[in-house]
């Protein structure tokens, strides 16, 4: 599943296009994805002009001057296409696949207008497993849709620091890599991000979150050191355009590159790149999930007590 970064990316992409743009016509190829579409969808989208496009943790939003928002998410295999009217779809990158374009996978077409625009566009959405998401709602009200309500923090906001971190872990027992994965704590943040964000702060997957926090809740420098992390490894993937593991592609049709900088993630077996560390890089389930740690560098046990100065 598309995690922040490549949904940010994905979000980048679609923006010079969709904001500002009106919908002039949508094409609803079918009757639901993982879910029906909204009562009425393609006639509440008609006519109105999409006036922002933000994130939500791993949802797309768009604005609309009717006062809704269009809600998206990519589930495991969805993705937007850009073509410009006189234009061929996306341009071909060292990374490039070619998209399924079998008809039966285009679900939902926006046709656009803009002075931005000569000529118009088109946005595809295109889904071979049918795991996405689109809805409607509100605009006063989209901090209560069932999608949204009860996410946790923004990583990239201003708010994700040790001392937050030291007030979401306190006192839990959760394994700290399932604790950051809460997405009632902190939303957007995946397993591949996490992986490489806890390899990064030398912290062991497997700890308590609670151990990271002293008696009187205040963060150890180990907490510090995370959210620093977090940080640093989303918007490095950001910027390289996310990483393409499975189906993810960004909306030029390129693969991301942050893949090609993975330290532990998907990496077992190799020599952990940590210089100043001799271990291998090792593969444990949490949950369900694959989890790729250095247990000789992420023991943590000198770190995990001591508070900051």
């Amino acid at each position: 599943m598309p995690e922040l970064p490549e949904v940010e990316t994905v979000r980048r992409g679609l923006a010079p296009v969709m904001e500002g743009a009106r919908i002039v016509r949508v094409e609803c190829r079918r009757p639901d994805l993982r879910k029906p579409f909204p009562v009425r969808f393609v006639e509440r989208l008609e006519g109105a002009t999409v006036t922002a496009l933000s994130r939500r943790a791993k949802y797309l939003l768009a604005d609309l001057s009717t006062g809704e928002v269009l809600i998206a998410h990519l589930g495991m295999s969805g993705s937007f296409r850009i073509r410009a009217e006189g234009e061929g779809e996306g341009v071909p990158g060292v990374f490039h696949h070619g998209r399924d374009r079998a008809a039966a996978h285009d679900h939902v077409v926006f046709h656009l207008e803009g002075d931005h625009l000569p000529g118009g566009a088109t946005v595809t959405y295109n889904d071979p497993r049918r795991f996405g998401v689109m809805d409607l709602a509100a605009r006063a009200a989209l901090a209560e849709h069932p999608a949204l309500a009860g996410l946790g923090l923004e990583p990239l906001g201003n708010e994700l620091d040790g001392a937050r971190l030291a007030a979401l872990f306190r006192d839990r027992a959760t394994p700290l890599k399932s604790a950051l994965l809460d997405q009632h704590a902190i939303a957007g943040l995946g397993n591949i991000y996490v992986c490489e964000a806890l390899w990064r702060a030398r912290l062991d997957p497997r700890a308590p979150a609670g151990s990271t926090v002293t008696a009187t809740g205040r963060p150890t420098t180990a907490l510090d050191d995370l959210a620093g992390a977090i940080r640093a490894v989303l918007l490095e993937a950001i910027e390289a355009g996310g990483s393409s593991l499975r189906d993810h592609r960004r909306t030029n049709g390129e693969l991301g590159y942050f893949q090609h900088s993975f330290a532990v993630y998907d990496r077992e077996g190799d020599p952990c790149p940590r210089p100043t560390c001799d271990g291998v890089i090792e593969r444990i389930v949490q949950s369900g999930r694959s989890t790729f740690f250095c247990p000789r560098c992420q023991t943590v046990k000198s770190r995990i007590g001591r508070p900051r100065r």
